[in-house]
């Protein structure tokens, strides 16, 4: 009887064995119809690319972008606090200027000729600067700036009108007397007269400018 046992579970193990040995031949033949047809879409594929040309990627420049400049806000500063420095209110002008009606003043050096010049309004003004409505320290920035730009530009006959002081406390002429004060101390100012009447009479300035 331990024999017919022994057998009996010898068959059942060879079965198993083989069983097991078909699955594996299966799953190897499998994977190796995977393969093949993996081979043989690649052949399509190089067959169907093989007479393309490659595209030439072109090098495209991007160019920089270009960033505003700075804004100088310090150096701008620097310069209005310098010329508001330059142009002082306590500048005694009224020995500078003539005793005649006019007030003309001419630096040292200009000519008679020059401020009767002015005087008769024989200079052809080139540019004006309107300083109505303006408080005094807008007049006294306004005025340095204008003056800055003309000589800048190669002006050399100016107007400025400050105006007769109707409108002003007392009607008195405040920017009147101080566009005077702040003239003289400007060195590119040769000689200023008050202009004709055809020009604005006692309510504006007619300013030589050195070229």
């Amino acid at each position: 009887m331990a024999n017919l046992k022994n057998f009996a579970d010898l068959k059942s193990l060879s079965a198993q064995l083989k069983a097991e040995s078909e699955k594996k031949a299966r799953e190897r033949a499998l994977r190796e119809e995977e393969m093949r047809k993996a081979a043989a879409e690649a052949n399509i594929f190089r067959t169907a690319v093989a007479g393309v040309t490659p595209v030439r990627t072109v090098q495209r420049h991007v160019p920089e972008t270009q960033r505003p400049a700075p804004l100088p806000f310090q150096h701008i500063a620097d310069e209005q606090a310098a010329l508001m420095e330059s142009l002082s209110d306590e500048f005694d002008a009224e020995s500078l200027l003539e005793t005649d009606e006019a007030l003309s003043y001419a630096r040292p050096g200009v000519g008679p000729d020059v401020v009767r010049k002015l005087r008769k309004g024989n200079w052809v003004i080139q540019a004006q600067l309107d300083l109505h409505g303006k408080r005094r320290d807008q007049a006294r920035e306004s005025l340095g700036e204008f003056l800055r730009k003309c000589c800048k530009n190669g002006t050399r006959c100016v107007r400025i009108i400050h105006g007769k002081g109707n409108g002003s406390m007392n009607k008195e002429p405040v920017l009147k007397h101080k566009v005077r004060t702040w003239l003289v101390q400007k060195e590119e100012v040769l000689a200023f007269s008050q202009a004709t009447a055809a020009d604005g009479g006692s309510g504006a300035l007619i300013v030589l400018l050195q070229s």
